[in-house]
């Protein structure tokens, strides 16, 4: 019995009437007739099943190969193509966008290399600032790649202390150390014919890095506490904020291990650079943050949404999202200005006017424009940072807290600026 009433070869050729969605579409009709059928035995009704779900995955193969000759095959751009001609030309090609926004060069140059790169198995290496997005653009790798029905497995791995590392990447046999009562599968193993997004890979120690290298170069991993090596068929996709070429230079960063993670290399520009996005993003977080809080989207004063548009963002997407998940929650149906955070809310006329003549000092010294403008910025983080002492008494979980940051990063900067809580705290008592 044959599964379908078509010729041996099923290929949809250019100009057929016979679709890819259409082909899958009469699969799964077949695929539920036989699951009911009363005429067959089990075991025959079963052996085409499996035929009808391989003849249906060799046909979504298909589909995504055909979209890899076409963009592979494109011609070249034209210099005077459009950002906005750019994306409809992904769009055309039925590209998943995974919820990447705006029409910013850098960001659609991304998208086009990502569309070449996702239906091959190449690892990919994404790099960018904290917060630009980089988990969403494997997404989209993985979505718009032959795997996108397969496994997508997200490890961080700057999360995992050193002495789980192994067990969590590559899994443990019963009694390999204190605390394995059980056979344990990795996270390369669940993700076996799928893909693996390797968030802040900068962060794996050098002796997790060698054992990652094992696994590109022989594609396959050990099991903590077991000799037996295990095959795994795995996409690698990495991302990183920090400059890993520097790493390698300073010895923290395996270079074998960059160039086989560099393959497809990729960078995420910060939003700043991209603020054509900010309006999309805040009506895209305003309505996910409605919906999550169960309420009406809040309407932003004109100030506020001025403000926003023109914020830096130092913390990207992310910085966005949390801003506007806080207005949500605070205000009642109309937000404003006193609705942001503390530590990038607009400061008082009065306060500019001090924080002006406080690094005027420094600026003095200047010798160029750029350094000028990392003179001011500095002076006026160092003098917010003071001020922020002087008024929680160098305390610095209640600075943490004031500022809605986290704790360890307030510390950096206070080191970053040669700041001692404690001298805050001796000026508070002698007051």
């Amino acid at each position: 019995m044959k599964i379908l009433d078509q010729p041996e070869d099923i290929t949809p050729q250019p100009g057929s009437a016979i679709s890819y969605a259409g082909l899958i579409e009469k699969i799964e009709i077949l695929r539920s007739t036989l699951r009911w059928s009363s005429k067959l035995e089990r075991p025959e009704i079963e052996k085409l099943l499996k035929q009808a779900s391989s003849l249906r995955d060799e046909v979504m193969q298909l589909s995504h190969k055909e979209r890899f000759v076409q963009a592979a095959t494109a011609e070249p751009k034209r210099v005077d193509q459009t950002p906005g001609a750019r994306r409809q030309g992904l769009l055309e090609r039925s590209f998943i966008f995974e919820g990447t926004f705006g029409d910013n060069p850098k960001l659609l140059e991304a998208l086009e290399i990502a569309e070449k790169a996702a239906p091959t198995d190449l690892p990919v290496l994404i790099d960018g600032e904290s917060g630009t997005g980089k988990e969403l653009m494997a997404k989209v790798i993985h979505a718009n790649g032959l795997r996108a029905d397969k496994p997508y497995i997200s490890v961080n791995c700057g999360a995992i202390p050193d002495n789980l590392l192994e067990s969590e990447l590559f899994g443990h046999k019963k009694g390999a150390f204190t605390g394995a009562s059980n056979d344990r599968k990795g996270k390369f193993e669940s993700a076996h014919t799928g893909t693996i997004f390797l968030d802040e890979i900068g962060e794996l120690p050098l002796s997790g890095q060698v054992k990652l290298l094992r696994v590109l170069e022989a594609h396959e991993i050990q099991r903590v506490g077991s000799d037996e090596p295990i095959g795994v068929d795995t996409r690698i996709v990495a991302a990183t904020n920090r400059n890993l070429r520097k790493s390698c230079e300073e010895g923290r960063f395996r270079e074998d291990l960059f160039y086989r993670l560099s393959v497809i290399h990729l960078t995420l520009p910060p939003l700043r650079e991209r603020r054509d996005e900010i309006a999309l993003l805040l009506a895209y977080f305003g309505d996910e943050a409605a919906a999550t809080l169960k309420r009406r989207p809040v309407r932003m004063s004109p100030r506020l949404r001025d403000f926003l548009k023109n914020y830096d963002y130092p913390g990207n997407i992310r910085e966005l999202r949390n801003v506007v998940y806080r207005i949500a929650c605070l205000a009642a149906d109309m937000a404003d200005i006193e609705h942001l955070p503390l530590d990038i809310r607009p400061k008082s006329a009065g306060m500019v006017a001090m924080n002006d003549a406080q690094v005027s000092v420094g600026i003095g010294g200047a010798t160029s424009l750029s350094e000028a403008k990392r003179t001011a910025s500095d002076e006026a983080e160092r003098a917010f940072l003071e001020r922020g002492l002087i008024e929680v008494g160098g305390t610095v979980a209640e600075l943490a807290r004031r500022f809605e940051m986290n704790r360890s990063h307030v510390q950096m900067l206070l080191k970053k600026h040669g700041l001692h809580s404690k001298d805050f705290r001796q000026r508070d008592k002698e007051g």
